[in-house]
């Protein structure tokens, strides 16, 4: 995720609670997908596609953050 980003993500993480609140957020929802996919938790398609798209919002956001931390620390 954001690979490409690591430098501004590793800043953010260390600066900026709320990044940090919705990556720790984001990576516990991808651990919970992936667990549901590999059929480790029983879980419903409803339920697992609304935890697909809580985690693409999140990272929506994020995406938004590390732009605008882009733009003002150019």
């Amino acid at each position: 995720m954001f690979e490409q980003d690591q430098e501004i993500v590793e800043s953010l993480l260390d600066k900026d609670r709320n990044f940090r609140r919705l990556y720790n957020k984001h990576c516990q929802l991808k651990s919970k997908v992936k667990e549901a996919n590999e059929g480790f938790v029983g879980i419903s398609d409803f339920d697992l596609e609304v935890l697909k798209k809580e985690k693409l919002l999140i990272k929506d956001r994020m995406a938004v953050i590390i732009e605008d931390y882009r733009h003002t620390h150019v």
